[in-house]
């Protein structure tokens, strides 16, 4: 095989690898339409005026006179704010609460040494099999007699732990080698600043990601909050979009919902721009360092 041969050869690779990155790029790109269509349409209809929203008998992809009255109304025809106040509690107190329950739960598991151990975590495990539904209703249950639906306590006891979350931690703590608990144990150290001082640090990616995610399900919550309160000073912004729907105007303004929606999404859409490298580590690193 000449010299020739070669160049063709490498001329028909280069061919080859460049269509398929162009095919590569091109569903990439289709696909990347197809997930932001919704967020461009729901920004477009916060921005259309109701009247010509409902005059539109076909939909149009574009607006001429924009504004921002819908977002006008979607803070005072209800109380939004307040809305917003409340799931900005529930988030913050139900995570701060939730990573003290999963980090002591998961170092218990992966570090301490007691008898049933492992049969106790494989109970544990086994809860992750019970349908979603039968959870709330024996959490709806147990919040009523206690005397808490309408309270922030009702709103936030059932959501302060997670077995998920524990076994993902966990498995990360045990990937930690043993030889540093060891030696920490041999100078003097107690678990409890061997697990601040060592394990959180190392294992900061994946309790970062955690933390992420339940702000993110405290924010979108809206089954249990709605379960278990009729009170709207303890609405969270999600009941707020329903409320707007329900009762807000007297009549189905989707503009308003559209612009209400958009308002709850901003926090969310930033917080991931922030912490997005940190999740992406804290999926695919595992506990240890490298």
């Amino acid at each position: 095989m000449n010299n020739q041969d070669y160049l063709k050869i490498e001329k028909a690779a280069k061919r080859n690898t460049a269509i398929r990155t162009g095919i590569t790029y091109f569903l990439l790109a289709v696909w990347a339409v197809i997930v932001l269509f919704p967020f461009y349409w729901m920004l477009l209809t916060s921005v259309k005026s109701y009247g010509s929203y409902n005059a539109e008998y076909v939909p149009k992809f574009f607006t001429l006179s924009p504004t921002l009255q819908n977002y006008i109304d979607a803070f005072t025809q209800v109380p939004l704010s307040r809305y917003f106040a409340n799931t900005l509690i529930f988030a913050i107190i139900t995570t701060a609460a939730m990573l003290v329950v999963i980090v002591l739960a998961a170092f218990a598991f992966a570090r301490l040494e007691f008898r049933g151990r492992n049969t106790l975590f494989s109970l544990f495990l086994s809860l992750m099999m019970i349908p979603n539904e039968l959870v709330i209703i024996t959490n709806f249950v147990t919040i009523t007699n206690l005397g808490l639906r309408n309270t922030f306590t009702g709103l936030i006891l059932p959501s302060i732990t997670s077995i998920f979350y524990i076994y993902l931690l966990k498995e990360n703590f045990e990937q930690i080698p043993d030889e540093l608990y060891k030696a920490a144990k041999v100078d003097g150290t107690s678990d409890l600043k061997y697990l601040l001082k060592v394990m959180i640090p190392i294992c900061q990616p994946t309790i970062v990601t955690i933390t992420i995610l339940k702000v993110i399900e405290c924010w979108n919550s809206y089954v249990w909050p709605r379960l278990i309160t009729d009170d709207e000073n303890y609405f969270l912004v999600s009941n707020g979009i329903q409320a707007i729907r329900e009762n807000g105007f007297g009549r189905e303004n989707i503009p308003a919902m559209m612009a209400a929606v958009v308002v709850i999404s901003i926090p969310l859409i930033i917080l991931f721009l922030i912490f997005h490298k940190k999740i992406m580590a804290g999926v695919s690193r595992g506990g240890t360092k490298g």
